[in-house]
C-alpha cells in the first residue's frame, strides 16, 4: 500500500493547523506555503475536513480555518477517512468479490487483509494532538513486544 497524496497532505495540513490555530485562524495560503503544498489542492482537501466536521472556517480579514474539535479529539484515522484515503491494502473490490479473475480471493488475502485492519488500528490510536507533540514515534513498540513476546511464549 502506498498512501497517495492526499492522505499524507491531509495530515501534514492538519497538524499545520493544529499547531498554529491556537491564535485564531490559519489560511490556506499560510499552510500552503509553510508545507509546500499547492493551494488549490488544498482547497479541496479542506472542502472535505469541513464536511467530515474536523475544521471550521471564518471568512473576511482575520479569517482562515480552525480545528472543529480539540486536537486530542481528532484522531489521523478521522483525517484519513474525510479525504477518502482508502487503507484496504487488499487488492479485492469490495467484500463480496475476490481479487481473482474468477472471483476468488487471492491466497495471501489474509494476509493483506490483516495488515489493514492494523493499519486502522494504529492510525486510530494516534490522535492529532500526538503528532504535533511529537508522541507518535515508538507508539507501534508497545503492540509489538507483545506480539513477539507471544510468539516466543509458543
Amino acid at each position: 500500500m502506498k498512501l497517495s497524496t492526499k492522505g499524507r497532505y491531509a495530515v501534514m495540513a492538519m497538524a499545520d493547523l493544529a499547531r498554529r490555530s491556537v491564535k485564531g485562524p490559519v489560511t490556506l495560503a499560510d499552510i500552503a506555503s509553510r508545507q509546500s503544498i499547492s493551494l488549490s489542492y488544498l482547497e479541496q482537501l479542506f472542502a472535505a475536513l469541513r464536511k467530515g466536521g474536523l475544521v471550521s472556517s471564518v471568512r473576511g480579514p482575520g479569517g482562515g480555518y480552525s480545528l472543529a474539535r480539540p486536537a486530542e479529539d481528532i484522531r489521523v484515522y478521522d483525517i484519513m477517512l474525510s479525504v477518502d484515503e482508502a487503507l484496504d491494502i487488499t487488492r479485492c473490490e469490495n467484500e463480496a468479490k475476490g481479487c481473482m479473475d474468477d472471483g476468488r480471493r487471492c491466497i495471501t488475502h489474509d494476509l493483506w487483509d490483516e495488515l489493514s485492519r492494523h493499519i486502522h488500528l494504529f492510525l486510530g490510536s494516534i490522535t492529532l494532538e500526538d503528532v504535533i507533540a511529537g508522541r507518535v514515534m515508538g507508539a507501534a513498540r508497545g503492540a509489538n513486544d507483545r506480539a513477539v513476546e507471544a510468539l516466543a511464549a509458543e
